[in-house]
């Protein structure tokens, strides 16, 4: 395969205002978005928020002790006899629950943008702007973008340095020879303007007295400053090439080139740390082109050139584009936000139930040590894990579900009753070691995988009754419309922990020491998951799955098809799934719950069903111009469904462990379907 013109074939070029789309570059610790001048110009033309920001940068609205987890009312849920609080009702202490939900929070680390004037010296607006023409190389990742202001070309390169959080910037135009052609480095308020993390997308520019921009030394070619908000702090380097470089506010600067040249190159850099040195462009440009040439030329890559059926091409599109995404967005050293770097959703903050979305198909796709990055995480957070579990009256670690970079859990009416996040880890860990069978993964996730088992099998309760263990209430099921007392045994979350405590065993197999005796009776002892009319319901209590609640995620066909479905009926399932196409609300439904379906279409052997899943004409199933799975206004730009697209593609070609179809298991076997396909992991 020609794997440098497969993927140049999907270069997203942008020739209009795209208000849903603008173009990303990024390190996987940095992002950048740029519009169509390839910088920040016109944000507030952009649906999607133009994002500056990083794994490190976040803030502490007041200061990092401002309020703690005691300072809210816990809601008590009997479980069994156990009395178990959660924090997931305000109730009286408002205050403390807003700002421990919003705090810490993603950084805004600042906009950067050009400022054209006429020839009268005036700023004009977009209609002086013609010709647009933009367009992200993947092979390099550098952003070219030219087009006119008042007939005049203007032609700008744009990269990111993949070894540092800076981005280098190239113009080319005859506007600078005049001065019209200018650059405003700006620093929006670090607050949150919003209890809503969706009307907090946009950026806040009140109360400038609450953050300072300290000009810390500059001259004609460098300039330092430092930025302090509260307890936190970072610095910004330009490296500006001469040229004037100007105070206009309290938190904005102006940096005039030098008038007689007509190209120009700056770099800004931003790290918590000051910068004494950053890279040039000429060198920034190199080394990404070396980054991603080796990105697209190691790892698992597949073509679908040559295929009849006429959606292979925007499959094709979507799957470069989500590899792209996702190595930018989705394998840092922390688990990304649901928006990645793009813009904060629910105030920048990870969902760890998400986690498994954005970063499982790494190693599947050849590429173990982009998972391997964030999934180390876990061990440094496994106290605080430790310390919610005890906290309830369990063993082991309970990993929190919304959480942000210090793994502190939030207060939500909904996130901390969620389980499907526990097991994450356990199979992270299992894909990692099944990458290379290497003894030093086990070692180093041990701890990891125990640990959440002995949550796992405390939190199961055993039925006397029935001679069987059942999981909840309470607890809330992926499918997150169904109450915390009334959920029992759904079927993906009993499944995985069929699944999860099964894999800690061979751990401790492999590992050669003794596992712990109730992770075995448990797994063996599970309630199967209830049906109803010869499909699977939500959860054993759940008789209104498909009327009242036929919304949000069907995920209790993830039972066969994330998992292997040791506890499932095939023909059961398949009713449930083509129950799920027929009658699930799918304007309700997420990113990632069309290649869920589409993995367990391929485990009951319905190729074609898994096709029209994984491209389902449906608006949360939209792949924009961008390569971002759009949801809904506000959250424009979505990884789990990026990421869930490359994770059953993976399945879909190289197969998972009892499957006996031959090659490329998931694809039709019907001739319009052309593959070429190497480099692929086998799934569980």
């Amino acid at each position: 395969m020609n794997r440098k013109s497969i993927v140049q074939k999907h270069n997203p070029n942008i020739n209009q205002l795209e208000a849903l789309s603008p173009l990303s570059i990024g390190n996987s610790e940095f992002g950048f978005s740029v519009d169509f001048t390839g910088l920040q110009t016109f944000p507030q033309l952009y649906e999607t928020p133009l994002g500056t920001q990083s794994n490190w940068g976040w803030h502490y609205s007041m200061g990092k002790n401002l309020y703690k987890s005691s300072d809210i009312e816990y809601q008590t849920f009997d479980h069994y006899g156990r009395k178990v609080p959660y924090p997931m009702q305000p109730e009286n202490k408002e205050e403390a629950y807003h700002w421990l939900r919003q705090n810490p929070h993603r950084l805004q680390l600042g906009q950067l943008s050009f400022q054209f004037l006429d020839e009268n010296e005036k700023v004009v607006d977009i209609n002086a702007i013609t010709e647009i023409n933009q367009e992200l190389d993947l092979w390099s990742g550098i952003i070219i973008s030219r087009y006119a202001v008042n007939g005049q070309e203007v032609l700008v390169k744009t990269v990111c340095d993949p070894n540092s959080d800076a981005i280098g910037v190239y113009v080319s135009s005859t506007l600078l020879l005049t001065g019209r052609l200018q650059i405003i480095q700006s620093f929006p308020s670090p607050d949150v303007s919003h209890n809503s993390w969706a009307k907090a997308t946009t950026l806040n520019w009140d109360h400038q007295e609450r953050h300072q921009t300290i000009e810390l030394d500059y001259n004609d070619y460098v300039v330092n400053l430092k930025r302090v908000m509260d307890e936190d702090s970072y610095y910004v380097r330009w490296e500006k090439n001469g040229g004037s470089f100007t105070r206009l506010d309290t938190h904005q600067y102006q940096i005039i080139p030098p008038h007689h040249q007509s190209e120009y190159s700056f770099t800004v850099s931003f790290s918590p740390e000051k910068s004494t040195k950053v890279d040039s462009l000429s060198d920034m440009m190199t080394a990404s082109q070396h980054y991603w040439k080796e990105f697209w030329q190691k790892g698992a890559f597949v073509s679908f050139a040559g295929s009849t059926d006429t959606r292979a091409n925007e499959l094709e599109r979507r799957v470069i584009l989500s590899q792209y995404l996702t190595a930018i967005h989705s394998n840092g050293s922390i688990p990304p936000q649901e928006t990645g770097l793009m813009y904060n959703s629910w105030f920048g903050k990870a969902h760890l139930e998400m986690h498994w979305w954005h970063a499982a198909h790494f190693p599947l796709w050849g590429r173990a040590d982009r998972l391997n990055k964030s999934l180390q995480w876990y061990t440094t957070i496994i106290p605080i894990a430790k310390k919610i579990a005890s906290g309830q009256g369990y063993e082991g670690a309970r990993w929190p579900k919304m959480v942000g970079v210090d793994g502190e859990q939030s207060p939500s009416p909904v996130a901390p009753g969620l389980i499907w996040q526990q097991p994450h880890p356990i199979m992270l860990a299992e894909l990692l070691y099944r990458d290379n069978n290497s003894l030093s993964m086990l070692h180093q996730y041990q701890e990891v995988v125990f640990e959440s088992a002995d949550f796992m099998a405390d939190f199961a309760s055993w039925d006397e009754e029935e001679q069987v263990y059942v999981l909840g209430p309470p607890l809330i099921p992926a499918q997150e419309c169904h109450r915390m007392e009334d959920s029992k045994n759904p079927p993906y979350e009993i499944e995985y922990w069929k699944y999860g405590l099964e894999t800690a065993v061979k751990w401790a197999e492999r590992l050669g020491v003794a596992p712990n005796k109730k992770w075995s009776h448990i797994a063996n002892h599970l309630k199967r998951p209830r049906e109803k009319d010869g499909v699977y319901l939500a959860h054993e209590n759940g008789d209104h799955t498909f009327t009242e609640k036929n919304h949000d995620h069907p995920s209790m066909v993830a039972a066969l098809g994330i998992l292997p479905g040791s506890l499932i009926n095939k023909e059961t399932m398949k009713n449930t799934l083509f129950k799920v196409k027929d009658e699930w609300q799918w304007d309700t439904a997420w990113g990632w719950d069309f290649p869920m379906c589409a993995m367990t279409a391929a485990r009951v052997g319905e190729t074609e069903l898994a096709i029209d899943f994984l491209l389902m004409d449906a608006v949360k199933n939209t792949y924009l111009p961008n390569g971002h799975n759009y949801q809904r206004p506000g959250l424009t730009a979505y990884l789990p469904g990026n990421g869930g697209l490359l994770i059953a593609i993976a399945m879909m070609v190289a197969g998972w462990d009892d499957h006996t179809s031959g090659d490329y298991p998931g694809f039709p076997k019907n001739s319009k379907w052309n593959i070429e396909a190497e480099g692929f992991q086998s799934y569980i």
